[in-house]
């Protein structure tokens, strides 16, 4: 098995999920390319389209998606 990753320890380019994060599952449904659940039920960035990551940010209802140009 592989050790359980925070958001906050996996970043690809420029797009980060920060502490805001609740769970909701927006961003996959959006960027599946960009975003998967992790073990703890939270966000996390597997991918760098950085235009579907800025679509799924503009879609997070608690803004944490970052991503920056």
């Amino acid at each position: 098995s592989f050790p359980t990753r925070r958001s906050s320890d996996l970043t690809m380019a420029k797009i980060t999920v920060n502490e805001s994060c609740i769970g909701c599952g927006t961003c996959v449904g959006v960027a599946p390319d960009v975003f998967e659940m992790n073990d703890e039920g939270l966000s996390s960035v597997i991918g760098d389209d950085v235009d579907s990551a800025k679509e799924a940010a503009e879609s997070c209802p608690v803004e944490a998606i970052e991503v920056e140009d």
